[in-house]
């Protein structure tokens, strides 16, 4: 009687137990949409929510606020699998990526194509929820997706590339507001792109040795053992631009004040980071689902007294 052999799995994956529990021809295409780790969809969902939230929406919208997070979840698998396609040679290279199922060859590049095509169509049924404008604004971000796989190859920072892409849903959501003005919004957008510069610095520290064996180009690289006060600094700056939102709608002190638990909890990352240690690189970088809850609070409250 042979004895199983586990699934390859990546290091960072937050549901082993989850992942299992699928049948096994399905296995390798939800560690490939990374549905094992959903801290990306959080990521990329806070950033819309936040919006609908200071715009004054949520409780109207609490409808849209859904749609958003399943449009996240989706479209958030559909840009690994992406990515995973153009990455797939280099992957085979990195130790933290090589058993992606692509570069594994768990998936062949064909399933992989008509998986993304599936993931597109449910995020095509959650853009058909949107306004006209809504609609528009969120289709202008296609370039910026499709380019972002190749910014590793070309900058040393694909991190604020990512930031363009992984932001974007705070444009989206501001504009389903009726006669909001845009620069609070814009605002918002600007903050959210030092956010994940940050947040994304963090989470690349954990492959800065193989990324320098391939030739992978990252922020934590570049930023070397000025890494702790680079991040910090892209926290303050997120910090000052999302200030500046709030003082937009409401100017004063206490909508400044909603955001201090979210900067305390920004300042403990940094405080707390040690950039040599993968381990809790990652804990850090996880923690911004805590981040985005706090901000989300923060947009509530300054979006409710408007």
């Amino acid at each position: 009687m042979s004895v199983p052999v586990p699934d390859p799995i990546v290091p960072d994956t937050e549901h082993r137990g989850l992942i299992r529990l699928l049948p096994a021809a399905a296995r390798p295409f939800a560690l490939l949409a990374r549905f094992d780790r959903p801290i990306g969809w959080w990521l990329l969902f806070w950033p819309g929510a936040w919006a609908i939230a200071l715009s004054g929406n949520a409780l109207a919208r609490w409808d849209l606020i859904l749609w958003f997070l399943l449009g996240s979840i989706a479209m958030r698998g559909a840009g690994c699998v992406y990515n995973d396609i153009v990455d797939r040679d280099l992957d085979r290279q990195v130790a933290r990526t090589a058993s992606r199922p692509l570069a594994s060859g768990a998936v062949s590049l064909k399933a992989a194509w008509l998986f993304l095509l599936a993931l597109c169509a449910i995020g095509l049924v959650v853009l058909v929820q949107l306004s006209v404008t809504g609609m528009a604004v969120s289709v202008a971000s296609i370039a910026l997706v499709a380019a972002y796989p190749f910014m590793k190859r070309i900058t040393w920072w694909p991190q604020a590339w990512l930031g363009l892409v992984f932001s974007w849903a705070a444009l989206v959501g501001w504009a389903e507001a009726p006669d909001a003005e845009w620069l609070p919004g814009l605002l918002l957008y600007a903050g959210c792109i030092f956010w994940v510069i940050g947040y994304d610095t963090i989470y690349a520290l954990q492959d800065v040795e193989d990324d320098a064996l391939v030739g992978v180009r990252s922020s934590a690289r570049r930023l070397g053992a000025r890494v702790r006060p680079g991040v910090a600094g892209f926290y303050a700056l997120a910090l000052a631009l999302w200030g500046a939102a709030f003082w937009q709608l409401r100017p004063d002190a206490l909508a400044l004040a909603a955001l201090v638990p979210a900067a305390l909890h920004l300042g403990w990352q940094v405080a707390t980071l040690v950039p040599a240690d993968g381990a809790n690189a990652l804990r850090r970088f996880r923690a911004n689902r805590n981040a985005g809850l706090l901000m989300f609070a923060a947009c509530f409250v300054v979006g409710q007294t408007l």
